[in-house]
């Protein structure tokens, strides 16, 4: 029987899609582990911290609960990258590059984030595939969760859920500023599912464009998160070379070094992110951002510096 020249495609084009659905992914492998060693180390980022994002009270809702969490002069900052006072790049991930056999997974415990004071903290996780992660809202102010999965073939939504608010708040307090308990809403567990190729994980509120989690989802166990002072430690790696990377949702260039692993010994390095340069996000806060919207005197009333400010300013 002879095939048209469109079935022929048509052909062609699913064989193709076989392909390239159905990869040689080569697991990674738990093996004893003889004579290991371990690194530490600390990450830096290097030259000027990016502007924050910027997102205005008057066009954003629950300016009045969520606008304490404000510069105090109508706008709701999110600032992507926590560095201390010496540069230390804290809560970025830190990993080991390919690596496809060593020791086993430790007991998973899923990462708890938090919907508090209208931010979802931690910023930066990490995650496993095929296991769950926690989410809870200890907010009087409706959120929900806008979960999705992306890579450089894009997007995909994971899921899309209410965040219960606790059943402790008074029904006014979400407008109220004088409103600072939080009370925990019933916490809500979701299963992470990724797809071929995809690897980093993303939280948005559908209510609050700034409230945002990230998180590298790990298929080996020689991932860390950076701590306050931008230290990280990997423990029980196989002798030999290998590459070290460093991953910040916003920062778009691979940082990667390599390292020599050697028989019990620890090793240890520096790392240097260079802090990205230009504009990085569309709503990227600017010098002198007051003039473009007219926030009267009464909205101003009702938008209180962040709670970190008013402490410094009770200092």
């Amino acid at each position: 029987m002879k095939m048209t020249v469109r079935q022929k495609l048509i052909v062609v084009c699913a064989y193709g899609l076989c392909l390239v659905s159905a990869p040689d992914i080569k697991a990674y492998e738990e093996i004893p582990i003889a004579d290991s060693g371990s690194l530490s180390g600390t990450v830096y980022l290097d030259g000027k911290v990016p502007m924050p994002k910027g997102y205005n009270l008057t066009t954003v809702p629950d300016r009045v609960y969520c606008g304490r969490i404000s510069d105090g002069k109508g706008w709701r900052l999110l600032q992507p990258f926590d560095v201390g006072p010496k540069g230390e790049f804290r809560r970025v991930v830190v990993y080991l590059e390919g690596i496809d056999k060593g020791k086993p997974f430790e007991e998973y415990t899923p990462p708890r984030i938090e919907a508090i004071d209208c931010r979802f903290l931690p910023f930066i996780n990490v995650v496993r595939d095929q296991h769950d992660i926690v989410v809870v809202n200890m907010d009087p102010a409706m959120h929900d969760i806008q979960a999705y999965e992306t890579s450089k073939l894009g997007p995909r939504v994971l899921f899309n859920i209410p965040l219960p608010i606790s059943q402790r708040y008074p029904h006014e307090a979400g407008l109220s500023t004088r409103v600072h308990k939080h009370y925990e809403g019933k916490t809500v567990t979701q299963s992470v599912k990724m797809t071929r190729d995809r690897k980093i994980f993303s939280m948005q509120c559908g209510f609050h464009p700034y409230m945002e989690s990230w998180a590298l989802v790990a298929d080996h166990p020689y991932y860390a998160v950076a701590d306050e002072e931008g230290r990280f430690e990997l423990s029980d790696i196989p002798p030999g070379t290998y590459q070290i990377k460093v991953w910040h949702p916003y920062v778009r260039e691979d940082i990667i070094q390599t390292i020599a692993i050697e028989p019990n010994k620890q090793t240890s390095i520096v790392l240097k992110v260079e802090a990205p340069i230009g504009r990085l996000y569309a709503n990227q806060m600017v010098e002198n951002a007051y003039a473009r919207y007219t926030i009267t005197e009464d909205t101003l009333s009702q938008i209180l510096p962040t709670v970190e400010q008013q402490s410094i300013n009770a200092d």
